[in-house]
């Protein structure tokens, strides 16, 4: 084999936008992105959460810019994207991260957290897309990469709304896949299974409902960033050209269990 004919998981003079990049699998996106040598736009919902963030990827040696944005607030999002475009002259991949949820019966769902969820998960999430696209079309060249979830797949009871909003943006993929693959964008999702962070950790620290969690997976562990980040890499870089419309499962097998 030859050296030309290695894949190439590099991201060199790539400038990648990460949502919800303050914590979690946002910040662990973020850092993957950076360390495999790309330039990094944060999105963040509080400056102050990202703060630790740009030291970190500035001890890589690339550069990054801080946007505070509440995607659930569309008026916000073409200001933040322009302001982007300005700093680094364009985007070459968007990792669409944020996402949030609000356990409860179905029968017991607010109109509030319904909004809530469905404006952040699907409408934010939607609009945030359509403003990076804009400019990707412009340039022919783009990856979109939704972290979507085994949610979007498989029936978690107590969230209905949340399960209904990763389906949503699983099929959004397929679409977007179809219409922007012909103007040069490849738009992908990643649907992981309970990854620890510091969001799930105090959930999963319990031993009885870490037994009931790992029940469910063939593989028989709680999923780690690195095992999502992996997938990004892969498809946002050379080596994932040719992926387009899929969803990616990283669910140690929950969904054909």
């Amino acid at each position: 084999m030859t050296k030309s004919s290695l894949p190439n998981f590099g991201l060199d003079g790539k400038v990648v936008m990460v949502t919800g990049a303050g914590r979690g699998i946002g910040r662990a996106c973020a850092l993957a992105c950076a360390e495999a040598g790309a330039d990094v736009v944060a999105i963040v919902r509080d400056n102050s959460a990202g703060a630790d963030l740009v030291s970190a990827i500035e001890a890589l040696g690339r550069r990054t810019l801080l946007v505070r944005l509440d995607i659930s607030q569309t008026r916000q999002i073409e200001h933040s994207v322009r302001d982007a475009v300005a700093h680094f002259g364009q985007i070459d991949v968007l990792v669409n991260n944020i996402g949030i949820s609000r356990r409860s019966p179905a029968e017991s769902v607010s109109e509030e957290d319904f909004d809530l969820v469905l404006g952040t998960n699907l409408k934010g999430t939607f609009f945030l897309t359509q403003a990076v696209a804009k400019t990707m079309i412009e340039r022919r060249a783009g990856r979109i990469l939704n972290i979507s979830s085994q949610a979007g797949t498989v029936t978690l009871r107590g969230e209905a709304i949340y399960c209904m909003s990763k389906a949503a943006i699983n099929h959004l993929t397929r679409c977007l896949a179809a219409e922007w693959g012909p103007l040069g964008i490849a738009v992908n999702s990643i649907s992981p299974t309970f990854i620890w962070t510091d969001s799930t950790r105090p959930y999963l620290s319990d031993p009885a409902a870490h037994q009931q969690t790992l029940a469910h997976i063939p593989l028989g562990r709680i999923g780690e960033t690195e095992d999502v980040t992996g997938a990004v890499i892969y498809l946002a870089s050379q080596a994932g050209s040719l992926v387009n419309g899929a969803n990616l499962m990283i669910d140690g097998g929950w969904s054909i269990a």
